[in-house]
């Protein structure tokens, strides 16, 4: 208890921290200090984030029912409380992975994954097609790896996150409003402030790709675009003529049905 008591205080010591940084740095300076005050007064951070370790942590993201940084008064979403925490913890890349595609297991889901072979990763990112029971703890893993991670990391991990469709509550100052995975995950792509916290600027994904250190983004309307190109043509190559409104007229010279106007 007073170990972890100690270490808890280091984090917040300005004179000097020796425990575990990201980007060089004490994981407490990504959050401003105004927030951090909050978080570390609110009665969330000192009863439930108390002696929390990877796993223990991950059950308490479990039972998480909205995202958000601040709201009210300016009081601390226990999401926000869950990020300092996380990031006290500086949690293994596989650990964090496993939060974004966290699911109960089952004897069906094992002999499964038996069957189809392990396909947590592909060129070096992670598959997200599976999605996790829990979608608040792969919110709030994704808001960490925003945070904490390399800007080829964020996007070659957070853009497969984009196909989630799944619908999120969100905490805001007065009311709580509905929003969705994939715009969260946009929001955290594009966005330099989110859930009460800056967050630093992530270099264009256009510059990346120059730089050879990212693949051309693929969107998943291309197919359904290049139908529907196949379609048009499909069209334009049947007979009769186009109007101005582009609807095909069809040809009638030949029909015999050429009535006699004569007097």
């Amino acid at each position: 208890m007073s170990s972890h008591y100690a270490d808890s205080k280091a984090l917040l010591d300005n004179r000097g921290y020796a425990g575990r940084t990201i980007r060089g740095k004490n994981p407490a300076e990504l959050f401003e200090r105004a927030v951090l005050d909050r978080i570390t007064e609110s009665y969330f951070w000192k009863e439930q984030c108390f002696g929390l370790n990877e796993a223990s942590l991950c059950d308490r993201a479990i039972e998480l029912r909205f995202v958000g940084g601040t709201y009210g008064q300016g009081k601390p979403t226990p999401f926000l409380c869950l990020a300092l925490k996380m990031a006290q913890l500086v949690p293994d890349r596989d650990v964090v992975l496993e939060y974004l595609n966290f699911e109960e297991a089952t004897e069906e889901r094992s002999s499964d994954d038996e069957r189809n072979g392990d396909q947590e990763t592909q060129n070096g990112a992670p598959l997200c097609e599976k999605k996790g029971e829990f979608k608040y703890l792969r919110a709030l893993a994704a808001f960490y790896i925003r945070l904490a991670w390399d800007p080829v990391e964020i996007f070659e991990t957070l853009e497969p996150l984009l196909n989630d469709r799944r619908k999120l509550r969100r905490a805001a100052k007065e009311q709580f409003t509905l929003t969705t995975m994939d715009q969260f995950v946009d929001d955290l792509l594009n966005k330099d402030r989110m859930c009460s916290t800056s967050l630093w600027k992530l270099p264009k994904r256009s510059d990346l790709v120059d730089l050879d250190k990212l693949e051309p983004r693929i969107s998943l309307l291309e197919g359904e675009l290049d139908d529907l190109d196949a379609s048009d043509g499909e069209l334009g190559e049947g007979d009769g003529a186009s109007d101005a409104n582009g609807f095909t007229v069809p040809d009638r010279s030949d029909d015999g049905s050429e009535e006699d106007r004569s007097p």
